[in-house]
């Protein structure tokens, strides 16, 4: 019997952060919902206790079904019968797991048959799913989505849908288009109101589709005629049972096979409007991308845990030259960097998750009651934290995981290219989690303004300010000299004021930024538990290295260089 949540003690590490209690003071109300609800809380260790136990649920679900069930899927694939997804035998298998055992809807309000849960445990519960496979969390994490239906939808349309996602329905996000990937102002997806049957109706084509043949679709569509820009872009519920979608195929992927890539085509698809016309894109996408975006750094988390593992296994067990190949410096050099990188891309993902959890169960309570100053201030604080990291997490993450799993086929030789070892679906699942929801290099664009308003500075000297026991002093000494060179290096740039100069270092700075503030946060977990001080050092002398490299090329450049890198353009 596996279990990914008992058998990986960095989940509970986490899981008990001192912020915790905040976090569920606030998520409960004060726990004022005990009197209502069975299974609601009494206090906050009794909280802790359920969460323990739900993700010991899912650490077992994953363990014992949907791991062993991830090469099959793999092999067997979805397919589409009749315009609409079959989905592979084992995948299946793994949601009538996770919907029998209550694991559908987890941060849905428990009036809507949720368990309340604040985003830190869910996001646990990605992490684990996405070790066991991660093409599987695309079906089962789209519930996701159900919190944008939560945030901006009518009371009569969180009635009729939140209970249906929490019982088990399946969600997908329908916004890609063949000529709309990244540039969602182009969407042409024409929304038009049939005022005879009083409904929406949508008509059109969507392309990669994660899960497109969800029981219950947000679908972001064009509904003031004349538009070509995000303005006239609105936000639509459409349900699978009221017809008008059908699959057209399913795009044949390097990775997370299990999962359907759907093209999508609509013919007066029946669809009911989500909040306000207009503000599809500009507010409610963007909600919705910023939980999609934490959600692929928690899979890509996860990816890494499965990739360090597979390498850790079979380093011990390899035998060359009448010794364990982990024995050999290039070897445990190796192990040891992933690991570091794997704590860190976690306890960032952490991090995140949790301004994520303040912020939006304040701006929640703000629908019940008026804020008053300190609590208005709090949220407007923990936004901006979370709006700053997000972005770095899903890069740093994502670019992470893409790094452990090549250096697992590394290590496994040529045995990691035969389909004989999971880590040869591990590399390529590995590879969309730097692209989807985000390349990078959009992530870096998002995140630049950060380094630009100093906000990443100002954070980073927050940490700076809290005080470690005497042996992690030189960990912070070398922290403080990291941002030293992150410093001279932004005014390097900010001083020549140019844009496209800005644009040009953008990914260096934004990189300095995130292994400067990734290595203060294992020093912190270091300073708690011990057990992280060996990741903690290993990944701030790797990121000391990467920093001080980016802060010399930065420091000998001038805009006059840019000419030699466009010369392919003219």
């Amino acid at each position: 019997m596996a279990n990914y949540y008992t058998d990986n003690r960095d989940l509970k590490f986490h899981l008990h952060h001192p912020l915790m209690e905040k976090i569920v003071q606030l998520k409960e109300r004060n726990f004022c919902e005990k009197d209502q609800f069975d299974f609601a809380p009494m206090d906050f260790e009794d909280a802790m206790d359920s969460y323990e136990k739900v993700l010991e649920v899912a650490g077992e679900i994953s363990g014992d079904i949907i791991g062993p069930n991830a090469e099959g899927v793999d092999a067997q694939g979805p397919q589409v019968i009749d315009g609409h997804v079959k989905y592979a035998d084992g995948t299946q298998v793994n949601i009538d797991a996770l919907v029998k055992a209550g694991l559908m809807g987890m941060s849905l309000p428990r009036r809507f048959g949720g368990l309340n849960f604040p985003i830190v445990p869910y996001i646990m519960a990605a992490d684990i799913v996405s070790r066991a496979d991660a093409g599987f969390v695309n079906i089962w994490g789209l519930q996701d989505c159900a919190e944008t239906i939560n945030e901006f939808a009518s009371e009569e349309q969180k009635l009729e849908y939140l209970p249906q996602v929490a019982a088990g329905a399946t969600m997908a996000m329908d916004l890609t288009e063949p000529d709309a990937g990244s540039d969602l102002q182009a969407v042409q997806l024409k929304a038009s109101y049939d005022e005879q049957k009083g409904v929406w109706l949508l008509n059109g084509v969507k392309r990669f589709i994660t899960n497109g043949d969800g029981h219950i679709s947000l679908v972001l569509a064009r509904s003031e005629a004349g538009t070509k820009d995000g303005r006239g872009l609105s936000m639509f519920i459409h349900h699978k049972k009221n017809g008008g979608v059908t699959v057209r195929r399913i795009e044949h992927k390097m990775g997370i096979i299990g999962s359907p890539t759907c093209e999508l085509v609509f013919k007066d698809a029946p669809a009911e409007l989500v909040g306000s016309r207009k503000m599809g894109l500009i507010k409610y996408v963007m909600a919705l991308m910023n939980g999609a975006r934490l959600g692929i750094a928690a899979q890509s988390v996860g990816i890494s845990e499965a990739a360090y593992r597979e390498a850790l296994q079979y380093a011990l067990e390899r035998v060359q030259f009448g010794k364990a190949i982990i024995r050999f410096p290039a070897v445990y050099e190796m192990i040891s960097t992933m690991k570091a990188k794997l704590d860190a891309s976690r306890t960032l993902l952490y991090e995140t998750a949790r301004f994520v959890d303040i912020y939006k169960t304040y701006m929640h309570i703000a629908e019940e009651k008026r804020l008053d100053p300190v609590e208005r201030d709090e949220m407007k604080m923990y936004q901006k934290l979370a709006d700053l990291f997000t972005p770095l997490v899903k890069g740093m993450s994502s670019e992470f995981c893409n790094q452990l799993a090549y250096d697992a086929v590394q290590i496994h030789g040529g045995s990691g290219f035969m389909k004989d070892y999971p880590v040869e679906r591990l590399y390529r699942d590995a590879r969309i989690t730097s692209i989807y929801e985000g390349t990078t290099q959009l992530q870096v664009v998002a995140a630049i303004r950060g380094v630009t308003t100093g906000a990443y500075l100002n954070q980073i000297r927050e940490y700076e300010s809290q005080k470690v026991a005497p042996e992690l002093a030189f960990l912070k000494r070398s922290l403080i000299i990291m941002t030293d060179e992150y410093e001279h290096a932004v005014k390097h740039v900010m001083d020549v004021n140019d844009n496209e100069y800005v644009d040009f270092h953008a990914r260096r700075m934004v990189e300095m930024a995130g292994y400067i503030i990734m290595g203060y946060l294992l020093m912190l977990d270091a300073n708690r538990d011990r057990e992280y001080l060996r990741s903690a050092r290993n990944f701030v002398k790797y990121g000391k290295g990467i920093v001080h490299a980016h802060a010399v090329f930065i420091g000998s450049s001038t805009v006059d260089d840019l000419g030699s890198y466009k010369y392919l353009l003219v």
